[in-house]
């Protein structure tokens, strides 16, 4: 008999449910899908004088057909020429210019880019305005334009088959519904569970829209859900695999995932975080192995067993990481961490060729370590 590895409860149960369930279920079908990649659409920008970065990279574009602009700023101006507000564009990408119709001293430039999340759909000027200023991500200068124009609508996301929860053992409100012959069986979510049928992490949330006998045993079903909510990477299964056996009780497991799974890691961690648990004294010294510090979700998983041991977490990120030093999560500021074989770091953090939005050198995280209160030392 294989032991269930998901969970099924009404989408509002207690997190986790314990005794709020409503089935348990051997395993999954087309539960994971990485999400789409992000949403790119084409612009022009209209009437530009282009300096700066702006110009270098469009003077590339011209010889190599498109370049890599990173973030590009559009402030919008009023019509006295003073900012108002501003609308971004992430990685962005030029694909090449031509002569502005209205003043063939300046060029339309087309660009595909991505609209920054949370800001409003299109970046209006009012009356009498003279346009926009551009500005990269440091608010260097690159010049001004007259106006934007939208020229295609991001491409649609993929559809995603339903998904199918396997030998599932129905209880409680799921089997009443079965029982009395019910179409609709409600809003649900799914949990992943460990060996020892605790649960691990939430996994997704979704409608349940039909059920059939199951082939894994009898009084069993098979359930579709259709889901509502994001479906979990495919570097979950890696990470929720070496978690089967609850927290980890050796160090280091993470160091054979890749990159995604890593940084799935470090989510699972921090549902695992006990945060009854007391931080150490300030002042206190932590020995950091750095041996499999290969990237930035790496540096955040070794520090995470470092404080927490096996399995810990503290910060997944630069934000994170300040949040955690203020207490709460193992150890709060000021201590001193010891760096072991920090030549790996030192090689591999922070060499990705990103225009905007790369992790941090190893050089820059030291910064940002001794600007917290953290004193490393390297060994």
């Amino acid at each position: 008999m294989h032991l269930p590895k998901y969970a099924l409860a009404a989408y509002d149960a207690e997190y986790p449910p314990h005794d709020q369930l409503w089935a348990l279920c051997t395993d999954a079908e087309d539960l994971f899908a990485d999400p789409p990649p992000p949403e790119r659409a084409r612009h022009e920008l209209l009437g530009c004088a282009p300096e700066g970065q702006l110009g270098a990279a469009l003077t590339r574009a011209r010889a190599e057909g498109s370049a890599p602009l990173g973030l590009l700023v559009l402030e919008i101006l009023d019509k006295s020429g003073n900012g108002m507000d501003e609308w971004r564009l992430e990685d962005v990408r030029l694909l090449g210019d031509r002569p502005c119709a209205r003043d063939l001293s300046l060029r339309d430039i087309t660009v595909e880019a991505r609209e920054t999340d949370g800001q409003r759909a299109y970046p209006a000027r009012p009356p009498l305005s003279p346009g926009y200023r551009l500005s990269g991500g440091r608010h260097e200068p690159y010049g001004r334009c007259r106006d934007l124009a939208h020229v295609s609508e991001p491409y649609p996301e993929p559809q995603e088959p339903p998904l199918r929860l396997l030998g599932c053992a129905p209880r409680g409100a799921l089997r009443a519904a079965l029982d009395a012959g019910d179409e609709e069986f409600g809003h649900a979510q799914v949990l992943r569970l460990d060996a020892f049928g605790r649960t691990l992490q939430y996994a997704v949330e979704g409608e349940l829209t039909a059920w059939i006998p199951s082939a894994h045993g009898r009084g069993l079903v098979d359930l579709t859900l259709e889901p509502w909510s994001q479906r979990p990477p495919r570097a979950a299964r890696a990470v929720w695999d070496l978690w089967w056996d609850g927290v980890p009780a050796e160090p280091n497991l993470w160091a054979q995932c890749d990159t995604a799974s890593r940084d799935f890691w470090l989510g699972t961690a921090l549902t695992s975080h006990d945060s009854r648990r007391p931080d150490a004294a300030p002042g206190a010294t932590h020995h950091l192995d750095g041996r499999h510090i290969t990237d930035e979700p790496g540096f955040y998983c070794a520090l995470g067993e470092t404080v927490n041991g096996p399995g810990g977490y503290f910060g997944r990120s630069l934000d994170a990481l300040d949040d955690c030093l203020y207490g709460g999560f193992g150890a709060r500021r000021p201590f001193t961490l010891v760096w072991h074989d920090a030549h790996v770091a030192r090689t591999c953090l922070g060499v990705t060729p990103q225009a905007h939005g790369r992790p941090p050198t190893f050089e820059e995280l030291l910064g940002h370590l001794a600007e917290m209160g953290v004193q490393v030392t390297l060994a």
